[in-house]
């Protein structure tokens, strides 16, 4: 999804322009734009010097925002918003590595309702033809239903706040910091803080779009995908890319139960070998074959993956090694290794650092840049734009923008009723909140909604400017405010992790919406029916999502172990950070703190350096968030997406046209049938039903020792 990566580890913030991050965590999405600046951020000229794409389409009938919103839009998103529910889901409790399947979306819905409309045009019965507006809506309400997976937080701060991640934490794990997954909770939860966001930017649809006209990459990607897939050439390839997308989601999806049914048994890992035999790689470096993270490696830019080998290799071949070697010294020797006291304690906080950094040197240059692009936009003008208000600036504007700017400013969203929406969701959610949270006073929900609708803006102009959502940067803000104002004695931990939550549901559906709004005025679909449809969505997700994870949390008894199958790194890696709201850094092992100072100082310094020496070398140097991620989760996934780097790096040097246009359609077939098969594969768990056959291949020296075992 290129809007909500929606990751559930922390979104890198620093990456190239062709990569997104969103979301709660952190994790790069791929683009198809680049990054404009501040001083060229309309795209105008570009766009005058193509064909005129609306001239293509001028002999065709706008549908009525009522008619855009048809029956079988909605159906088809529920079956794919669930679909993508699975996949994004399944991401979230194994690496937090979320990639865009907008492309997916896209595909998927056209293909659907294409078919759809072919067999009912054949029978006669065909009322309503479709068209690029309806596969808008499509797209927008599957993206916002999927989205819910990743911003609900159930990799991060919700599942942070169960006693299975308590149990991890020997700090604040008393039962007014921990709070058990429960679908009722979950669902209301969600449903009271996911709409807040929409109505908080919806009076400033014209100013972001039209009067400063906002780029958005990844809504100006979509839409340009949307309006090929309905001339004829585009089509043709689309019918294409959807049969390539076919054949390998079969694939994965046959390969998914192939691994299930000989290699699921306890004990068993597949093709889980150790790389060079040494010992700080055991188990934690290793290729297993999983075509989601092949896919995921297709779609993710080479240098999130090199920064992933470089921190893996960093952590678990370097550092953890020598750490190891001070045992009896800088920690108690006697310690497990999951203890927070002990080599546990320097993987999380040292990550901690790290994303911290990242975090905090990217908020303060997208910051900048918007306040920036923000002045330089009103300095061109006499006066600030107002949403419902025509702009009355003569000047030359080429046919497509005359001709979109009409039909976006034809269906308007009444300001009053934004108001309306988001003081009677507020108020809503100020007495609901603390009766599912007692530790997250009504007060402290106050404050974060006087200051959201700012932050939302400046979340949607960033994101506008740069593609950047900082929606997770906001979300650990809240987590140290709010857990440091509740305090330890009061439930702080709990109430840091909840206000994320708010936090972060908030911002990140404001500037959703707003991407959505500028692919809507790119497709002339109304901006009545891109938010009724993005409200629709997220209705959908509010529901849609808890019952995804409800069905994990019933299917795996082992749900975010270490060492297990879906182990939610991320989960403890937010509580921790809850943690050192409340308590400070005294739960610390010895020199942890200083390395912390070390990395989080190193993070900063990277980002610099690569925003310095330009574009040319700087996709040479690592990022800093993508190294973070291995340094606790490990590296068993990172060899599946170098490889997938590999297989679309050759592909691209023996026929690049081909890569670039079949390549996404590839990687989303190989992720989605993996990931469905997730659904299947949880059914089966419920049903106590056990994989027949366990294979498991081992090192030769490990081979030997099991034969004098079984010789006995």
């Amino acid at each position: 999804m290129e809007r909500k990566g929606k990751e559930d580890g922390d979104y890198i913030s620093d990456i190239p322009a062709e990569v997104e991050t969103d979301g709660n965590n952190g994790i790069p999405r791929k683009r198809r734009n680049g990054v404009t600046d501040h001083n060229h951020n309309n795209g105008d000229d570009d766009e005058m010097m193509m064909p005129s794409i609306e001239k293509v389409f001028e002999n065709e009938v706008v549908p009525t925002w009522q008619q855009q919103l048809t029956v079988r839009a909605f159906v088809v998103s529920l079956i794919l918003g669930i679909l993508f529910s699975f996949i994004v889901m399944k991401l979230n409790l194994t690496t937090g590595i979320i990639p865009s399947l907008n492309v997916s979306a896209g595909l998927l819905g056209f293909f659907f309702v294409k078919s759809w409309t072919k067999i009912l045009e054949k029978s006669g019965m065909l009322k309503q033809p479709f068209t690029r507006q309806e596969n808008t809506v499509i797209q927008t309400c599957v993206v916002a239903t999927s989205g819910i997976a990743f911003s609900g937080g159930f990799g991060s701060y919700l599942f942070g706040m169960s006693e299975v991640i308590a149990k991890q934490s020997t700090e604040e794990n008393s039962a007014q910091n921990i709070k058990n997954p429960s679908l009722g909770w979950m669902i209301g939860f969600l449903f009271v803080v996911s709409f807040l966001g929409l109505f908080s930017v919806v009076p400033l649809r014209k100013i972001m779009v039209i009067d400063f006209k906002l780029i958005y990459p990844s809504g100006t990607a979509t839409a340009h995908l949307i309006n090929s897939f309905h001339t004829p050439q585009g089509a043709k390839l689309a019918k294409k890319q959807v049969k390539a997308l076919g054949k390998f989601f079969s694939f994965s999806f046959l390969w998914g139960f192939f691994q299930w049914f000989f290699t699921s048994g306890d004990g068993c890992g597949f093709i889980n070998f150790p790389t060079f035999g040494l010992k700080a790689f055991e188990n934690r470096f290793y290729f297993d074959f999983s075509a989601t993270y092949v896919g995921v490696g297709m779609i993710c830019p080479y240098i999130i993956n090199i920064s992933l080998l470089v921190g893996g290799i960093l952590s678990w071949g370097i550092m953890w090694p020598l750490i190891e070697n001070r045992k009896g010294d800088w920690y108690p020797a006697e310690l497990s290794p999951n203890s927070l006291h002990g080599i546990q304690g320097y993987r999380i906080f040292i990550a901690i650092a790290m994303i911290l950094g990242d975090g905090l040197y990217n908020f303060v240059k997208v910051l900048n840049r918007t306040v920036l692009g923000l002045l330089h936009q009103l300095r061109s003008r006499d006066v600030l734009p107002v949403a419902d208000q025509p702009d009355t600036a003569n000047k030359s504007i080429s046919y497509d923008d005359q001709r979109r700017t009409e039909l976006f400013l034809k269906d308007q969203i009444p300001t009053w009723l934004a108001v309306l929406g988001y003081i009677g969701i507020a108020v809503v959610s100020m007495i609901t909140l603390p009766y599912i949270f007692h530790q997250l006073k009504w007060y402290y929900v106050l404050v974060i909604y006087i200051f959201a609708p700012v932050l939302a803006f400046c979340n949607a102009y960033g994101c506008g400017l740069t593609d950047w959502s900082l929606a997770s940067t906001y979300g650990k803000l809240a987590i140290f405010t709010i857990g440091a104002w509740a305090g330890a004695s009061h439930g702080g931990v709990l109430a840091g992790l909840a206000a994320c939550g708010v936090m972060m549901n908030i911002v990140s559906t404001a500037s959703d919406l707003m991407q959505d709004f500028k692919t809507g005025y790119m497709t002339l679909a109304s901006p009545r029916s891109m938010f009724v449809s993005q409200v629709i969505g997220t209705a959908m997700g509010c529901i849609i999502s808890p019952c995804v994870f409800w069905l994990f949390v019933k299917a795996f008894d082992d749900l975010g172990i270490p060492g297990s199958e879906y182990p939610a790194p991320y989960a403890l890696v937010y509580r921790n950070m809850a943690i050192l709201g409340v308590e400070g850094f005294s739960s610390l092992p010895k020199n942890c703190l200083k390395l912390c100072y070390g990395f989080f100082a190193a993070a900063i310094f990277i980002n610099a350096i690569r925003d310095s020496v330009g574009k040319k070398w700087s996709r040479f140097i690592p990022l800093p968030m993508a190294m973070a991620i291995p340094f606790y989760l490990g590296s068993y996934f990172v060899i599946d997406m170098c490889l997938g780097s590999l297989i679309l790096f050759v592909w691209e040097k023996v026929n690049k046209p081909k890569a670039d246009a079949f390549g996404p359609a590839v990687a989303s077939g190989l992720i989605c049938g993996d990931g469905i098969w997730t659904l299947p594969s949880s059914i089966l768990a419920l049903a106590g039903v056990k994989p027949p056959i366990c294979m498991k291949f081992l090192s030769a020296k490990d081979n030997i020792r099991v034969d004098k075992i079984l010789k006995g």
